[in-house]
């Protein structure tokens, strides 16, 4: 991978989509795609179930410039300790950016407000998993606090694989509405809502979407990506981040560049989405 970034005159991609979590969560996250397998009708297998050791090795091999470590709790009382485990995570992998999470509970409005002064650079919020409303109340200070620091929050709001109550795009209009200063990435192009989450970005300059799993053959076999939002999607080029899903993707991490690469978008535009919109969103420059 070293010499396709080079080939492009980047120093490396920067992917802001891969997890890294305790062992023990890691472990239910791929039960999950273990099973996921009959209800898309072909198995989901990973491709890196390994440690978390080799995980972070394999990235830094790829020549990646920088990656995060997202996590997502499913309950109350889970997100302060990934939090925790999430920054001596980061502490000692120098590729990592230190990557935190959140769920709607009362003690989200101290724990969030100070993983921001303790620097954390990226937020996921999980809608489908934690099956909440991001319009809960409990995360109104939250949004409040994250749109004030300006920081990312990576955001599975689609409603694929699985569709959830409050998956799809009109929840994230409304808390939109109500914090226009978020600057949130959608997971997955916000798939299978393709149109209405390429359209949202558009609408807010603060909205981007990144590229997990999009455009390969496994994604395009469920959930192809309509050929006629590709003009659309090449004029938002700014707002475009390369994620990849690392390391719970069914193929290897070059399929994810591959299918970027074959959309022949422009050199430009592939240089902005692996390396430099990121690189400016994250203040890595």
């Amino acid at each position: 991978m070293r010499e396709r970034w080079q080939a492009l005159g980047i120093p490396g991609a920067i992917d802001v989509h891969t997890h890294f979590m305790p062992a023990n969560v890691m472990a239910k996250v791929w039960a999950y795609f273990d099973r996921i397998g009959p209800v898309l009708g072909r198995p989901w297998p990973i491709a890196y179930r390994f440690d978390e050791e080799r995980c972070a090795a394999i990235l830094e091999d790829l020549g990646l410039v920088a990656h995060t470590a997202l996590s997502y709790p499913h309950r109350p009382g889970m997100a302060a300790w990934l939090n925790d485990w999430g920054a001596d995570f980061a502490a000692a992998h120098p590729l990592c950016l230190r990557s935190a999470t959140f769920f709607p509970e009362e003690s989200a409005s101290s724990y969030v407000p100070a993983v921001i002064a303790a620097g954390v650079r990226i937020f996921k919020a999980h809608v489908q998993v934690g099956g909440y409303d991001p319009n809960d109340p409990l995360l109104d200070p939250v949004w409040g606090a994250i749109a004030d620091a300006g920081v990312p929050v990576v955001i599975h709001c689609g409603s694929g694989p699985q569709p959830g109550t409050h998956t799809g795009p009109a929840p994230i209009e409304d808390l939109l509405r109500r914090f226009p200063g978020l600057r949130l990435v959608v997971a997955h192009m916000g798939s299978p809502e393709y149109a209405d989450f390429l359209a949202l970005a558009a609408a807010h300059e603060g909205v981007h979407l990144d590229t997990t799993m999009s455009f390969t053959d496994f994604t395009e076999a469920n959930a192809p990506y309509p050929r006629d939002l590709l003009p659309r999607l090449r004029d938002l080029g700014d707002r475009v981040l390369f994620g990849s899903d690392f390391p719970n993707i069914p193929y290897t991490y070059d399929v994810a560049v591959d299918a970027l690469e074959r959309l022949d978008l422009g050199d430009d535009w592939l240089r902005a989405v692996l390396h430099g919109n990121a690189a400016r969103l994250l203040a890595l420059d």
